[in-house]
């Protein structure tokens, strides 16, 4: 019978040509160095996401540690893997709050938790499904053409509302250009793991270029760094109980599948990168993933998903211990209590925001057309084009479908169409793979 977690043995191999492998470990220094250099690549994203949705970003970053820990738990240290804040949930809380994104705390938080919570019920349910059955029904009922579908209206969803607080104000414009143009070139200029922050280090200077032009030469409104230094150095976030809205399930609750999709993009790349299977494992991470977004919400913070950056890390160092993860894990959670980092997050300008914004949502909408390629999906099939076209207009229009008195809203209602529509459509021609062309 397998052991739950494997058998952990020392790393005696040269980390020059060597890869450090999920069940090794290095020494306690190195470790801490590469927990450390984790916790950076996801911090841009996992404090991002949870300001544009009105969450408190200390929280966040407290309960993606905490999150992290118990993903390595409950997978039994098989996967290696970071949960920070999860994008694919940010248009849906717009949608179920009515709250602007990017505009301050959300007055409806309590609403939108109890939606997550939902939502990581669900997520976890399908886990214990894909435990109980295998993967073969999740892949088939999920190819490449509907996840990299639905990952795109991720962000092609929140485009309209992006540059809405900047809209009509010519010097917030500017500076989110500017802070565009900051990311783009880190992205491009920048080498080794710089490279992997360009979000964090695009932000930053984009900061810096903000508190200059505003503060120092009167353009703008000044950042005002007054809460900064009476904000203590340690202190506890600030926790919020759910609210059970039923329209609000409803809404939120179909981000379990982007978040299936997501987790097994992650899961088959990381598999690819350390030359493992992992698939077995595919059950355990979904319920893992689940559980622990629903802790998460539970206390106020945001729904959780495995992360691409970190996974860009280990291609990078080539090293994919587990246990690396319990280390980024603890420091991350250190970090989400300090009220003094929650204070100066709360400083980031509006324009700041959008523009790094627009970069996130953009990488999002990337990201599914790469699904489409990495996997040779066939557009000289109707189906294909079909299911690819009606999800991405269904998405971006925000078409929110009724039922009852429920809106399932653009993101929700988008999924659901892909998924049904490439069942159905598939009917007939038995294999989405088909490569006999047709023309629309």
């Amino acid at each position: 019978m397998m052991n739950w977690f494997p058998k952990y043995r020392p790393y005696t191999g040269n980390l020059d040509t060597t890869p450090v492998a999920t069940n090794e470990y290095l020494p306690f220094t190195q470790s801490a160095i590469l927990g450390i250099q984790h916790v950076l690549a996801m911090f841009g994203a996992t404090v991002l996401a949870p300001i544009l949705m009105g969450f408190d970003a200390n929280l966040a970053i407290m309960m993606s540690g905490i999150c992290t820990i118990l993903f390595f738990l409950m997978t039994g240290g098989r996967v290696p893997s970071y949960l920070g804040s999860s994008f694919a949930f940010i248009g849906v809380v717009a949608a179920a709050t009515a709250h602007a994104t990017g505009s301050g705390p959300n007055p409806n938080l309590g609403v939108a938790l109890g939606g997550i919570i939902a939502c990581g019920i669900l997520y976890a349910v399908i886990g214990f499904l894909v435990m109980a059955t295998g993967t073969r029904w999740i892949e088939k009922l999920m190819p490449p053409v509907v996840t990299g579908a639905v990952v795109m209206i991720i962000g092609l969803n929140l485009a309209p509302v992006t540059v809405a607080s900047v809209a009509g104000k010519p010097f917030e414009l500017w500076m989110t250009l500017i802070t565009v143009l900051c990311m783009g070139m880190i992205a491009v200029f920048a080498r080794g793991f710089m490279q992997r922050l360009l979000l964090l280090l695009g932000l930053v200077l984009a900061y810096v270029i903000y508190a200059v032009v505003s503060n120092g030469f009167g353009l703008g409104t000044p950042i005002d760094f007054a809460k900064i230094g009476e904000a203590a150095w340690f202190g506890i976030p600030n926790f919020s109980s759910p609210i059970f809205d039923t329209n609000a399930m409803l809404i939120i609750a179909p981000v379990a599948f982007i978040l299936v999709a997501e987790n097994l993009g992650h899961i088959k790349a990381v598999g690819a990168m350390t030359g493992q299977n992992l698939t077995p494992y595919l059950g355990r991470a979904f319920v893992a993933d689940g559980i622990a977004t629903s802790l998460s919400a539970g206390v106020g913070g945001t729904g959780m998903t495995t992360y691409g950056e970190n996974i860009g890390v280990m291609a990078v160092t080539r090293v994919y211990s587990t246990i690396i993860f319990v280390v980024a894990g603890v420091f991350a959670i250190f970090l989400g209590l300090s009220p003094k980092f929650g204070a100066l997050i709360q400083t980031i300008p509006s324009a700041v925001l959008t523009g790094a914004s627009i970069v996130v949502f953009g990488l999002i909408t990337v990201a599914g057309a790469k699904i489409w390629i990495d996997n040779k999906v066939n557009f000289a099939n109707n189906k294909n084009l079909m299911v690819a076209a009606v999800t991405i207009i269904l998405g971006t229009g925000n078409f929110g479908l009724m039922i009852g008195e429920f809106d399932l809203g653009g993101i929700g209602t988008a999924t659901f169409v892909a998924i049904v529509l490439n069942w159905f459509l598939g009917l007939k021609q038995g294999d989405e793979n088909n490569t006999q062309e047709h023309t629309v």
